[in-house]
């Protein structure tokens, strides 16, 4: 195994807007020992740009009104058909019946089971997933790459219990990534994977279990923690682990091993093909365990500039803000060029029904606005970075002023278009006018694309609609620009001529039954 970690994780920054001055090599960076109480230097960006001004008003040509020019390259079904799925998935009782058929007993009669998934399949599945086989997949991203945009390879396995499915997981993965390298250059920007579908969940929960305690009590030994990044502040959740927890089985650290094994396999082929790997983030029970596993990868696998391995940071946590700039700060002091996928979070209503059982407050921030703000806050942050050459950015949001915020500070900051360190993403078939808009302006734009067979990625449909029902209800911006887009097309004098109704013709029957 790697060197074993020499000292516990470091205590909150006391004074969470600074930031250090970038290191010039990762030797000398190592050879010096880390200070979290020194004040330190501000970079030059950092000196012009300070963290207090966040995102300001946004001066980027980032068009998101004129339904023409954002939907140009959308065959006209492919809309109407997107229109409608968007109508269906933002009507809250239709969600609510499809969830409760998807978790009923219907499921267990085969015949209905049978018409269940294939009414699925060509609704929902298609709206919002790349396909079903690798097939699929690639005609669904070569559709994207036509329109300008760029896919994230999502082999849509979740939870696993036992060694051998993540066996069979990890094998989905590595051809995951096989698969990016084989479509055409820059098509795929990231593989995603989970670490719940290559590490028990019960192993993940014991981890975090430990983790935590030995932040709270640094005497504790962990005889099987390798080197990481600082995975808590003093602001984080602690309370999932209210007694000291037992150390690790002898069964249990050989199957940590093993776990370990499979995502350093992982993280091999995405190094020897160039395909940069973003790990999903969970809720607060096992993110500390996912956290520790990502960055003892990156510290192996993140080198010369290129991080390879990406984590994932949830805005709507109250400790967000404070775990990216000291986990940030800790990387670019060792030499180590981390990346982030920033997102606002999808557990609200678990977390905080945990929290409160267990009589503790929210880790969820108290208001709408202030994840917004963290959101803002962490993105300027990161911005600001790369423009001065470090780290890299997934800028995963459906939130139309925190995309425009984004795009006027990377502008503002000079980062030039088809930079490959800032990138923006939303889910397929979710918030188009954003991501064409983004495209318009210049920036790298992403579409997370699962993909797997009906039956398997269920659990990730039935996850999107409880998740999303509230940004599908009230972010309306999508449907009403298809909608004017339609009209515009329906009246316009080619659209009824002969020949135009011969290729709709034709172009429905190659669009039907396809992502």
């Amino acid at each position: 195994m790697a060197t074993r970690v020499l000292s516990s994780s470091p205590k909150l920054l006391n004074n969470l807007r600074s930031f250090i001055k970038p290191l010039n090599s990762a030797s000398a960076a190592a050879a010096s020992p880390l200070n979290f109480d020194e004040k330190p230097e501000l970079s030059t960006v950092e000196k012009q740009h300070p963290i207090a001004t966040t995102l300001h008003q946004p001066t980027t040509n980032l068009d998101l009104d004129d339904h023409q020019k954002l939907f140009a390259s959308v065959p006209t079904l492919r809309l109407l058909r997107s229109s409608v799925n968007l109508g269906l998935a933002s009507n809250e009782t239709f969600v609510d019946f499809g969830m409760w058929v998807m978790n009923s007993r219907l499921m267990e009669t085969p015949l209905l089971r049978d018409i269940i998934l294939k009414t699925v399949k060509h609704t929902f599945f298609e709206h919002f997933c790349a396909g079903e086989t690798t097939t699929e997949a690639g005609e669904c991203v070569r559709k994207i790459q036509e329109a300008g945009l760029r896919g994230m390879l999502v082999y849509a396995v979740e939870h696993t219990s036992d060694n051998a499915g993540c066996d069979r997981n990890l094998e989905g993965f590595l051809q995951s990534v096989e698969f990016a390298k084989s479509l055409p250059p820059s098509s795929v920007s990231f593989v995603i994977a989970k670490i719940t579908a290559i590490c028990p969940i019960s192993l993940l929960k014991r981890m975090s279990d430990l983790l935590r305690w030995q932040y709270k009590d640094s005497s504790l030994n962990l005889p099987w923690k390798l080197n990481t990044l600082p995975i808590f502040t003093d602001s984080s959740p602690l309370y999932h682990t209210l007694q000291r927890p037992q150390p690790l089985t002898p069964q249990e650290e050989s199957d940590l091993e093993l776990a370990h094994q499979r995502l350093l396999k992982l993280c091999q082929k995405c190094a020897q093909y160039n395909v940069p790997l973003t790990i999903d983030a969970e809720d607060t029970s096992i993110q500390p365990a996912i956290d520790y596993f990502t960055y003892s990868s990156a510290i192996m696998y993140n080198k010369d500039d290129n991080p390879i391995v990406y984590g994932t940071m949830q805005a709507y946590l109250k400790d967000a803000r404070e775990r990216l700039f000291n986990t940030a700060r800790t990387a670019e002091k060792l030499g180590i060029p981390m990346g982030f996928k920033l997102v606002r979070g999808a557990y609200m209503s678990s977390e905080t029904k945990l929290a409160s059982s267990l009589g503790f407050d929210s880790p969820v921030h108290n208001t709408i606005q202030d994840t917004h703000d963290c959101f803002n806050d962490c993105a300027s942050f990161m911005i600001e970075k790369i423009a001065d050459g470090y780290g890299g950015l997934i800028l995963a949001t459906h939130n139309l002023e925190s995309g425009k915020l984004a795009a006027s500070k990377a502008r503002n900051l000079g980062i030039e278009k088809g930079n490959q360190k800032l990138e923006f993403a939303q889910l397929y078939g979710m918030s188009e006018a954003l991501s064409f808009g983004l495209r318009n302006a210049g920036f790298q734009v992403s579409k997370y694309l699962p993909y797997g067979p009906v039956d398997m990625v269920m659990p990730y449909l039935l996850r999107r609609a409880e998740e999303n029902r509230g940004l599908l209800s009230t972010s309306s911006l999508d449907r009403t620009l298809m909608g004017k887009e339609l009209k515009r097309r329906l009246k316009s004098p080619q659209f009824a001529k002969p020949e135009m109704a011969a290729t709709a013709a034709g172009s429905m029957k190659i669009e039907i039954g396809t992502p």
